[in-house]
This record gives structure tokens, C-alpha cells and sequence, in this order.
């Protein structure tokens, strides 16, 4: 089972069993774990481990969130050895074994613990607790924001500086020539009007949201929209290290930031290519195929080959993939080329923050 998306669910006693099983049948996507003492108490079935500490190591990534219902300090020392960075991960939530308190513990805001927290104690009457501080004050978070726009977090040590000045009602300063977060920051001062100082760093906190890679000021936040889509044809087993060689030369000479890829593109004859599906996975994009139909479909493509044409049927493979899979955007780099793979770019057309980021 992919649990990629679902909760998983921790008790040690009886009390926590009854806790866990209401929430199981609110929450189909529940998985409940309980400790070998409960084997045979659990009328909604679950998994029964030896050991919690061995157990919630094995499972820890394999979930986006989970709820131990056992006493803080049991969870802390549990999950500790395991946590890499709050942008990575799971969310992780606390409740007693009386059901009376859900507290978000870890990854309030990016892994969605926060949420978590309130959404369960709603199924029960409990009374959700949440420490941070733009929560408490109902500030914006930026990093909230963020997850919410599906846009990729680039240097997330800034975000304390950004959330800082929410909090304290200070000015921010945005480069969003996109819109993503149009009316969501309160203050937001555009970047152009605000010059960095001598040592090119800002008055201010500041968030550049851009899938291009000008190098703005130290301070600034840097969010990568999911605006760029690869259209790529390659020869028959090519190595994903070629393909991606070529992709990543292609955006750094262009100047385009690899975190603003949001989906690749080609022909469905190349739909099993080895080192295409690889590379979408390692991206975590989809692998979008057209036919040869649709890809001739595709008006004035910039570089059609004859060479292409006469031994695939069609005119263009990456050009016109990239153009149908941003669903008519602008192609922003044109065919790129080594002996096996070719390149190309487009952006898909995101000019405001209710636009649809899915490719």
C-alpha cells in the first residue's frame, strides 16, 4: 500500500485505542499501529508492532503524518533521531490518552501539523493546541502560504525573518511579478521600490518569488513557482544522466531555476523510457505523453527536423511537448541538443495567485 498521503495513528493502552479508533472512523485514511500488549483489543484491525521506538523508524517517512496518543515526552524521544528539517518532515501530533488535548508537536506549518491538530480534535471534542506564534496571533505565515501556492522553498532559513515581520506588522518586500501572493501579505512593498544597501541586503525582509535565478538579496526568501515545463525527446535508452546533464545545463544557461520544473514532457512512444520516467521521478513531476497527432498539432514550432520527421513522424517532440504540456505557453527556450537528447522550455502562462499550478 502507497501511504505516501495518509495517517498513521500510535497507541500503547486501552484508553488510547478508544482515542484512536474514533479517529480511524472519521479519517479512513488512518493506519493504526498499537504495542503487542493490545494484540487482539483493536476492532479496527491495524498493524501490531514489537517495539514502538524500531517501529516508527521504519514508517516515520513512509506517512505525512502521524498521531501518538501517549505523552509528549514519550513522542519526543521517539521521534527525535529521525527529524531532518521542518520543510521535509511529517507532521506530528500529540494527544492524550484521555482524548482531551491535540497538540501539533512538529512541521506546524509546512507538514500541515497545525491543521492536523484542529481537524482532529474536532472529531472528538478535544481542545487543539497550537504554539506558533503567527497561529496565536493570526498572522500570515509565509511558509503556510507557501505550501498552500505550491511553491518550492528555496533558502527555508530565511522564513523565521519573513514570519518575524508578519508577526511585528513590518513591511515586507516582494518581488511577485507573477502574483502568487497578490493580497495575501499585508504591507507587501514591491522590490522595486526599495534599494539594498551597500552590502546588497535589504532594509527589511523580503520574498522573491520568480522562476528565474537573478540573484536577489541575502534577506530575501526565494519561492520557485511551478511555472516550467521540459518538452524532452531522447534516443532509445539513453541514460538519465545524459538527459539530465543536458536539462541542467539548459536551465542554468538560461537562467532558470531547476525548482520551478513542474512537469516533463515527450512523445508516447517514449512513454516506458527508462531514463525519462527516472528523471520525472527524481524531479517528483509527471511524465506528460502526447501522440504523434497532438505534437504535429502544434503551429510554427521554432526548430522542426526533417530527420525527426522522416524516422518518428512528427516535426518536433520536445518543442511541441513543452508548448502542449504548459498547455500553450510560452516557449522561453527553444530546442537544446546533444547527439541523444534534446531540450526545450516553456512557462506556463501563471499571472496571478488563483492561477492553476498543475500542469
Amino acid at each position: 500500500m502507497d501511504t505516501a498521503d495518509n495517517l498513521a495513528v500510535w497507541v500503547v493502552t486501552p484508553n488510547g485505542l478508544a482515542v484512536a479508533e474514533k479517529i480511524i472512523a472519521a479519517r479512513p485514511d488512518t493506519i493504526l499501529f498499537y504495542t503487542r500488549r493490545l494484540e487482539g483489543q483493536a476492532a479496527t484491525g491495524g498493524k501490531c508492532v514489537d517495539r514502538l521506538g524500531p517501529a516508527v523508524s521504519r514508517e516515520f517517512n513512509r506517512f505525512s503524518g502521524h498521531l501518538f496518543i501517549m505523552s509528549t515526552g514519550i513522542v519526543v524521544r521517539t521521534v527525535a533521531p529521525l527529524l531532518i528539517h521542518k520543510t521535509t518532515d511529517p507532521a506530528v501530533v500529540v494527544i492524550d490518552d484521555k482524548g482531551q488535548f491535540v497538540i501539533s508537536l512538529l512541521s506546524g506549518h509546512i507538514g500541515g501539523a497545525n491543521r492536523l491538530a484542529r481537524d482532529v480534535a474536532a472529531i472528538f471534542g478535544a481542545t487543539p493546541v497550537i504554539t506558533t506564534a503567527t497561529d496565536v496571533n493570526r498572522k500570515p505565515a509565509i511558509d503556510v502560504i507557501a505550501t498552500e501556492k505550491g511553491l518550492k522553498i528555496e533558502n527555508p532559513a530565511a522564513i523565521k525573518t519573513v514570519n518575524m515581520a508578519l508577526l511585528l506588522d513590518e513591511p515586507v518586500v516582494v518581488h511577485d511579478p507573477s502574483r502568487w501572493l497578490e493580497d495575501l501579505l499585508p504591507g507587501a512593498v514591491p522590490f522595486s521600490r526599495i534599494e539594498a544597501d551597500e552590502a546588497g541586503s535589504l532594509p527589511t525582509a523580503g520574498v522573491f518569488v520568480d522562476d528565474v535565478t537573478a540573484d536577489p538579496p541575502p534577506r530575501m526568501l526565494v519561492l520557485r513557482p511551478p511555472s516550467l515545463v521540459a518538452g524532452i525527446g531522447c534516443n532509445r535508452y539513453t541514460p538519465k544522466e545524459e538527459i539530465r546533464d543536458l536539462l541542467f545545463g539548459t536551465l542554468g544557461r538560461f537562467g532558470l531555476a531547476p525548482d520551478s520544473i513542474c512537469g516533463i514532457a515527450t512523445i508516447d512512444l517514449k512513454s516506458d523510457e527508462a531514463g525519462l520516467v527516472a528523471l520525472a521521478a527524481d524531479f517528483d513531476v509527471p511524465l506528460t505523453v502526447f501522440s504523434k497527432d497532438e505534437l504535429n498539432q502544434v503551429p510554427d514550432v521554432p526548430t522542426p527536423s526533417v530527420m525527426v520527421e522522416k524516422h518518428v513522424g512528427v516535426k518536433s517532440v520536445c518543442e511541441a511537448a513543452a508548448i502542449l504540456a504548459s498547455r500553450n505557453g510560452q516557449l522561453i527556450v527553444p530546442k537544446q541538443n546533444t547527439r541523444n537528447v534534446t531540450v526545450a522550455i516553456a512557462r506556463k502562462d501563471c499571472t496571478s495567485s488563483g492561477s492553476d499550478p498543475a500542469p
